[in-house]
Order: structure tokens, then sequence, then C-alpha cells
């Protein structure tokens, strides 16, 4: 079905669709390298799927020829319906579009039951909010995450404790989900292409009984103890310590972490019992 669709640069002039900027549009139309992200997602042949901002649909072709049970994609820019009805009419019965902006949408109200699995090229620009915000699920609504992103930011997503890239974004992340970067993807991939490499990073939830339950807490003292990096976390947590009854002194106490360490030298699990501490000196 897929080869009976125009071609993708076809439908961007027939459609008049350019990137916008402020949206962080760059489209992916290698659609050999789209059904290999699409791979990614193993085999969701009996599965949904949902696509966050598909634009003119290169992604999308990509996870419909792979084969999924069905695909909702959710687009903000309201210029490519068009181009996505297309795709739709020659998979009948297995795209659903909604126009909606995807940091607003309750996804499990849209979905159908049952297993789903996340594939996008996230829009530079919400890309870590939205998967801060898929993080944040409760109870966790999707079985695989295949998202792209730039290079830096997947980079941070799979880092481990020790290195550059390593801070809060990895510790959410790891503290959900098994992480693996799978794919990079060089700019001239992309029309426009970014001044950024970008990669596909794959993730995979937890057991329940192994997923850190209190995101908010481990999100307040990573954006503190990571906001000064240079700070010997002593200094940098005073900024979450301040929201609680204890001191940043006695909060890493309380955690078994030497105040005179630097964030990025404390491993995922002294951070989940730094959250645990501060969320016990802010109880009533």
């Amino acid at each position: 079905m897929i080869d009976e669709l125009p071609p993708l640069r076809d439908v961007i002039a027939a459609h008049g669709l350019g990137a916008n900027k402020s949206f962080g549009q760059h489209f992916l139309l290698d659609l050999n390298l789209t059904r290999k992200i699409a791979s990614l997602a193993g085999d969701i042949s009996q599965q949904s799927a949902i696509e966050i901002g598909p634009g003119p649909g290169g992604l999308t072709r990509g996870i419909l020829a792979h084969g999924t049970g069905s695909l909702l994609v959710v687009e903000k820019d309201s210029r490519f319906l068009g181009a996505l009805g297309e795709i739709g009419d020659a998979y009948p019965g297995k795209l659903e579009i909604v126009e909606a902006d995807a940091l607003k949408v309750d996804e499990p109200d849209v979905l159908p039951e049952g297993p789903c699995t996340i594939l996008s090229n996230l829009p530079y620009n919400v890309g870590t909010l939205l998967l801060i915000k898929w993080l944040e699920a409760s109870p966790i609504w999707w079985r695989r995450a295949v998202l792209m992103f730039q290079r830096e930011v997947a980079d941070r997503v799979v880092a481990q404790p020790g290195s550059k890239a390593y801070g809060r974004l990895a510790i959410l992340s790891q503290s959900v989900c098994e992480t693996r970067l799978a794919l990079k993807i060089p700019a001239r991939a992309f029309t426009p292409p970014p001044k950024v490499e970008s990669a596909v990073v794959v993730l995979d939830p937890l057991p329940e009984d192994q997923r850190f339950d209190d995101l908010k807490a481990l999100g307040e003292v990573t954006a503190s103890a990571f906001g000064q990096r240079r700070k010997t976390l002593r200094r940098s947590l005073a900024a979450a310590a301040g929201k609680t009854r204890a001191s940043a002194e006695e909060l890493l106490q309380t955690a078994d972490i030497d105040p005179g360490l630097r964030a990025e030298t404390i491993d995922i699990a002294g951070f989940q019992r730094l959250a645990r501490a501060w969320r016990a000196a802010t109880a009533p």
C-alpha cells in the first residue's frame, strides 16, 4: 500500500507544506529509514500505536508499512491533515487522526484499550516535556516508546553517572524505564536539515515493582542538584531543601550521601533515596 502513495516530496509540494520553525519541525522523508525506525517497535501487528507530530507522514507510512493493529496520530498543525488523510485512505480502518496539542492530550482517553507503543520524531521544542509527561503517567499506559530526539537530548536520556550528559533527564527516565540509544540519524536525512544530529532512543517500562513511584519528588531534587553542577550538593541542593523542614545537610545525611560530592557522581539509587528524604521532610 505504501508504494501506491505519491512520494512525500510531491505531497509536500502539492499541499504547500513547509516546516514551521516555531513548532520545531524537520521532516524525515526517507521511507527506508522510517521503516527501520518503526521496526524498533517490535511486533505490533495486534497492538495499537500512537505517533506524535506526524507532519506530512513520513514515519506514519513507515509504521503502517511495518504493520500495526491501529495507529492514532496527534497533530497540532492543521496544514498536515489533508496529507495524513490521504495516507488513511490507503490504509482503510488503520489510521485515526486527532488534531490536538500533544502536551494537552490525555492519551488513555483517545486510545483503544490494550498495550500501546509510542513512536515519534519529536518536535525539538517539546520533546523533553512530552517524555517527562509520559514517564509521569500513572499508571503507565504504554509498553514501549521509540522516540527521536536531538542527539544531545538522546544522550541525556541514556547517560550514566560520571558522564557529562548525566543529569535530571537520565535519572527520571531510568527510574521508570530501561533505555537504549538505538539509531543515530544524520542531519542530512531531514528536510530542512537541522543544525544538529538526531538519535532514536528506545524506552521499555520497568516492571511495576521496580519503578520509582515519586517522580515529582525526584524531579525536585534533581532540578536543584543539577541546577548548579559545579557546586557540591551541600550548596546546590539548597533550593530543594528550602521547600522542606530540613536543611540540605540533613536531607543528604538521611539519604546517606556525602554533602561534599557533586551531583554527577551520585547514582540513580542515591537520588531516589534523596527524593524519599525530601518527600518525608515535606510531609505535614
